[in-house]
């Protein structure tokens, strides 16, 4: 993330970040990019190697939220033939895999007022259990109004002009992008959802699949109060996007988010090839960031 004037080169196979001094990072070692300045110049072949490397670029707009991501051009050598099979799941399978998205959502909400010390995780956990296919008793949206209701109080409202939800939808966007990053590179198409499926909506399968791991943002937010009510500080947002390095349960063990993603993605492959109608879906455990062990 980087959040003054800076110029931004490539240099071999580095991302050379010129400012008072000049710092080189591999880009082999980058998934996502922030630029949160003005003055924030790029040249031609870093924009290549976000695409070569598969590293997810994203731009602020005038009031410092993600208002665009740069993703690599489907790069995939099977992206026409999943775009078929995207475009002709059958409905019943879709429902199904929705309903196992919706219903960990849930669970993950109840796990995330349960690490915060507050009440409510029983209820969440009786709408989890009683989602059918396809969530036809919107049980979806009678969870998340008791949820934020139960997490930031009784007179909270998303549309407010506050700092909480200003860190919710920032952290929301990375994850946003980091999703759509992991889809397009596993060959899928993100504005073909599952759910989801507004004509504006460039992210559609992207917004599907952010569901369950957004209590872990809800989290954050309600244990790391405002520094200054208002806007965003730039140790909010580093702080939000840190959050993909943050460890989540998968069946295949505990890893940070960003591998999670991979994991979920790779699963819906395997959904719309027919082979599964339950994802690899991240179970929420905290807010530990990941260590890598040597």
């Amino acid at each position: 993330m980087i959040s003054s004037p800076a110029k931004l080169r490539r240099e071999h196979f580095s991302l050379a970040i010129e400012q008072e001094q000049t710092a080189f990072v591999p880009f082999e070692d980058i998934a996502v990019i922030i630029l949160n300045h003005r003055e924030i110049t790029l040249t031609h072949p870093v924009l290549s190697a976000c695409a070569e490397y598969g590293i997810g670029l994203y731009a602020t707009g005038s009031n410092h939220q993600p208002a665009g991501v740069f993703l690599p051009f489907l790069p995939h050598s099977r992206t026409t033939r999943m775009m078929r099979l995207q475009l002709k799941i059958a409905k019943p399978a879709a429902k199904q895999v929705w309903a196992g998205i919706v219903r960990r959502k849930i669970e993950n909400q109840a796990a995330c007022l349960r690490l915060d010390g507050k009440k409510g995780t029983d209820r969440l956990a009786s709408y989890a259990r009683r989602v059918r296919s396809g969530d036809p008793d919107n049980l979806e949206a009678q969870a998340a109004a008791f949820y934020f209701a139960q997490l930031f109080g009784q007179d909270f409202h998303r549309a407010e002009d506050r700092w909480t939800n200003a860190a919710l939808d920032y952290g929301y966007a990375v994850l946003r992008g980091a999703i759509a990053r992991g889809l397009v590179a596993h060959g899928l198409h993100p504005t073909v959802g599952l759910f989801h499926d507004s004509e504006q909506n460039a992210f559609n399968l992207a917004d599907d699949l952010i569901e369950p791991f957004r209590p872990l943002v809800d989290l954050h937010v309600t244990k790391h109060a405002a520094l200054t009510e208002g806007d965003l500080i730039p140790a909010d947002k580093q702080a939000l996007v840190a959050l993909l390095n943050v460890d989540v349960a998968m069946p295949q063990g505990c890893m940070s988010v960003l591998s999670a993603i991979e994991y979920a993605v790779e699963s819906l492959v395997r959904a719309y090839e027919g082979d599964t109608k339950e994802l690899d879906l991240p179970g929420l455990i905290g807010l530990q960031p990941h260590r890598l062990e040597h």
